[in-house]
């Protein structure tokens, strides 16, 4: 079921009705009725791979109890491996098995030997590894004794499962969600409004500007061998801004969507494309994924406190894991080495830490030093994008070179100008709300309300202007 579907159009407020009015006298009633409709909403992809979800929900809810109750470290260690080794193989298997088996052939064949590899025809679960990260950083936490075990399984359930966050995240912690989960919650008009003004915006970003990016960076990279290079940086253009608009407007639809039920989920987004330097735009990008790496990879392996070949070996390899998390395919790889290259001299001069604020805060223009950072840090990662957008590397490394060709300094064939001026749109929009935490969380409230519903509408009539005929998943449904 995809959040800018009509069915979920329908699924959204029968829950929230059954939700506050029905099972609101009793907190057991609210958890159990987001349990089944979230394995509902899960069962609506596949439902076979349900089985999985749960078999992995019990596995890591009974590991958890097993080392909370036991006082033998041996024990303890047996069932925090256990519960990593089955979380892992589950991903490995249906992820990665692959990738392995064909690269190991690969290898072999430039070594004079011709193998078929072994393949498994078998489709990845959809969410798979945004829930077992929610159940590895659970078993861990509970291992290195930072929380107790769940011992209501609805409660940790509804933790692993909870439908808004289920199948592209943000990765939550247990230190954070299940408070909220196991504590009475109480309707809250003001938030409800405002979790639904940030799925309008989410919304906006995915149906507007992602779909329509989509089209164009689709075609432009399908034909990249006959474009030239001024249409090649437009296409990479228009993916950075389609991964941006579907995969920030996925977790804004996601936290409107929990605020809607009295609950906080991390922010995932803060503006990314607005940053200074590569430090800064992981720190606003995918957030919950990078604040994960860094509290269970690369904290644990000795951060930045060691020496220098210390750091650069934890930086690729925090970035490449990161790299390999979203897909079997060398093209993530690299994209993860590159961004560690952008990454490495800032941390090794020190300044990895220099832009911790919001660019521009109380003032309406950056100045111009700070413009040149922005469009230096966006331009590196419009090449990093093209990796990820790839094929293959070769297709990759062809694409860029067509873009640096002569052919650069002609007009893009073709210029989808109707599509520029939303894109223009949306960045003025989200610039003017960037010390929010969604561009149009305050967006016009010193208007007028006419004023301010006027906008809302228009946004509105945005989206009916330019949705696909055709329901469009999200990006990262595939990792």
């Amino acid at each position: 079921m995809l959040f800018n579907s009509i069915n979920f159009a329908f699924f959204l407020p029968i829950i929230f009705i059954l939700y506050w009015f029905i099972t609101n006298k009793s907190l057991k009633l609210q958890n159990a009725l987001l349990l089944i409709s979230s394995y509902y909403f899960y069962s609506c992809w596949d439902w076979r791979f349900l089985f999985l979800l749960v078999f992995s929900t019990l596995l890591d809810y009974y590991t958890g109890l097993k080392m909370q109750d036991t006082n033998q470290q041996k024990y303890k260690q047996f069932w925090f491996w256990l519960s990593i080794s089955v979380n892992l193989g589950f991903l490995g298997v249906f992820k990665y098995y692959n990738f392995f088996a064909e690269s190991f052939a690969d290898a072999l064949s430039h070594a004079g030997l011709n193998v078929n590899p072994l393949t498994l025809n078998i489709i990845l679960p959809v969410g798979i590894s945004f829930y077992t990260f929610h159940g590895l950083s659970y078993v861990i936490d509970i291992y290195k004794n930072r929380i107790k075990a769940e011992r209501n399984f609805i409660d940790y359930a509804v933790f692993v499962s909870f439908f808004p966050l289920l199948v592209a995240g943000p990765i939550e912690r247990a230190t954070h969600l299940l408070p909220q989960i196991k504590n009475k919650r109480n309707f809250d008009y003001k938030k409800s409004v405002d979790g639904l003004r940030q799925i309008l915006w989410g919304l906006f970003k995915k149906v507007v500007i992602a779909d329509n990016c989509a089209t164009f960076a689709d075609q432009i990279f399908n034909n990249s061998a006959n474009s030239s290079g001024s249409t090649l940086l437009l296409g990479a253009i228009f993916f950075t801004f389609q991964i941006y608009g579907d995969f920030s407007g996925y977790s804004d639809i996601a936290l409107g969507t929990a605020r809607l039920f009295g609950i906080e989920l991390l922010r995932n987004f803060a503006y990314p494309y607005f940053s200074r330097d590569i430090a800064e735009f992981w720190r606003r990008w995918h957030i919950s994924l990078s604040s994960w790496f860094r509290d269970y990879l690369y904290i644990p392996l000795g951060g930045s406190k060691g020496g220098t070949w210390m750091k650069v070996r934890n930086t690729f390899i925090i970035f490449i894991v990161s790299g390999f998390w979203h897909g079997s395919n060398w093209t993530f790889i690299v994209w993860g080495v590159l961004n560690a290259i952008y990454f490495l001299p800032l941390l090794l001069m020190e300044k990895n830490r220099d832009n911790l604020g919001i660019v521009a805060q109380g003032k309406l223009l950056p100045t111009l030093k700070e413009v040149y950072q922005i469009l230096i840090t966006f331009s590196l990662t419009v090449i990093a994008w093209i990796f990820f957008r790839s094929e293959d590397i070769q297709h990759a490394l062809s694409y860029i070179s067509g873009v640096f060709s002569k052919s650069l300094f002609t007009l893009p064939k073709d210029t989808p100008y109707y599509l520029i001026i939303l894109i223009l749109f949306f960045i003025v929009i989200e610039w003017f709300g960037r010390e929010q935490n969604y561009a149009i969380a305050k967006f016009g409230f010193t208007w007028k309300r006419p004023i301010r519903w006027t906008f809302y509408t228009f946004i509105v009539f945005l989206l009916g202007m330019y949705m696909k005929t055709e329901e469009t998943p999200f990006i990262y449904f595939q990792f």
